[in-house]
């Protein structure tokens, strides 16, 4: 992952920041303006002090030269990019899903079926696992439903923590006290402060390691719905629309696409209608963007 050498625009601008602010749009796809400065610094001032380098400039140095099969490289990916998650986030999505969405893609099916749900940035889990709580739900007065989970994010670190389903109590409080008697594990001794998610949903989730940079994202399947929630907000408007069709190929037509409530899809061609606010169906077979 070595940088591409291009002039600096802005001679008031620390060339260490702009070179990696170049780097990490192109091979995160996260806008990194000028303002942002102090705080990719602060993100990353620990690593620097920790690896004994004299500052910004020396760091960049030392990570360009190595390998990209370097575990440094993680764990810059880890630091610079930003993971928010929460149970039950903009929760009139969940109520969507289960009351609109599965009903219109149970029609023409039958009663014996499976959804296919993608979670892209995905973060430490909490999305995903509300979602996995949500279609429980729906299955146990659907009797022949069923579901499957993929989540994916570019973080090594956020990911472990998503695969061992545990949380601090003060994390769950949006989940309501129901699901949390049937979904929730209390701790014990050492643990007693954290729950964590029963295993009957642990077992319907799947968790990767994706960049949105890829080509072609290297997922072979078609899903029913795509929760791609508070992501393309760090994106440029080109990164968005060059991620959002390759998303879209593996979005089923009449598939569901979610984003987040303060993401716009205006002037971005896709096959996309809307439904619902933040919510788009896939309208057709094929586009021009394929």
């Amino acid at each position: 992952m070595q940088p591409t050498p291009s002039p600096i625009p802005d001679n008031n601008v620390d060339p260490a920041f702009a070179r990696f602010s170049q780097f990490i749009a192109r091979e995160l796809g996260i806008k990194m303006p000028p303002e942002k400065s102090p705080l990719l610094m602060s993100r990353l001032r620990e690593r620097i002090q920790d690896l004994k380098l004299g500052g910004l400039e020396d760091y960049q140095r030392y990570l360009f030269e190595l390998p990209d099969s370097s575990a440094e490289w993680d764990e810059f990916i880890d630091r610079v990019t930003t993971n928010k998650t929460d149970f039950f986030r903009e929760p009139g999505h969940f109520d969507y899903l289960s009351g609109t969405v599965l009903p219109a893609l149970a029609a023409p099916r039958g009663p014996t079926w499976q959804l296919k749900l993608w979670c892209a940035g995905c973060s430490s889990g909490e999305e995903t696992y509300t979602l996995a709580m949500t279609l429980s739900e729906y299955a146990q007065s659907h009797p022949g439903f069923d579901y499957s989970i993929f989540a994916t994010d570019i973080s090594t670190r956020v990911l472990a923590l998503a695969q061992t389903a545990i949380y601090p109590q003060a994390k769950i409080d949006p989940v309501p006290t129901e699901l949390r008697r049937r979904y929730l594990l209390r701790g014990e001794g050492a643990q007693r402060d954290n729950v964590r998610i029963v295993p009957e949903l642990r077992q319907k989730t799947r968790f990767s390691r994706l960049n949105f940079m890829n080509d072609h994202f290297g997922v072979s399947e078609l899903f029913d719905v795509i929760f791609f929630r508070n992501v393309m907000i760090y994106f440029e408007r080109e990164t968005q629309q060059a991620v959002l069709t390759k998303m879209c190929r593996q979005l089923k037509p009449g598939g569901y696409l979610f984003v987040g409530h303060a993401e716009s899809l205006m002037g971005l061609k896709l096959p996309l209608q809307p439904m619902a606010r933040a919510v788009f169906r896939r309208t057709c077979t094929r586009f021009s963007g394929f």
